[in-house]
């Protein structure tokens, strides 16, 4: 569930394409998407086959919810939407590892390598 507070909507299907876009990106941030280098600092993932991005199929339903109380200083009591919801998936979802597992990762993507290779360090 998304949930944000969003001023003034002045477009609410809009409103709620960023808060969506925002928490998929966020998701993708923590589990799956990372830039890869070789050796020499070459890019090994530089195009869109190589660089694992989520799509529609691999996510679940979310539900939205938006409070709105304008920004006085803002036009129209309008605030930004596109940026919050990129912010808690990182960290909900290493703190539920550490939960687990005791395990405290702090590098992204949270892949189940690290986990793994996290586990047997500490093993």
């Amino acid at each position: 569930m998304v949930v944000q507070d969003v001023g003034k909507a002045i477009n609410p299907l809009g409103v709620e394409g960023q808060m969506q876009g925002g928490a998929v990106q966020s998701i993708g941030m923590a589990l799956t998407e990372a830039l890869t280098f070789d050796d020499q600092g070459r890019l090994t993932n530089p195009s869109l086959l190589d660089y694992k991005t989520l799509t529609a199929a691999d996510l679940p339903t979310s539900r939205r919810s938006s409070s709105r109380s304008p920004l006085r200083p803002a036009p129209f009591g309008a605030r930004g939407v596109g940026e919050p919801p990129i912010v808690p998936a990182p960290a909900a979802l290493a703190n539920a590892i550490h939960d687990a597992t005791g395990i405290r990762l702090t590098e992204l993507p949270l892949t189940p390598e690290r986990i793994a290779l996290a586990m047997a360090r500490q093993a």
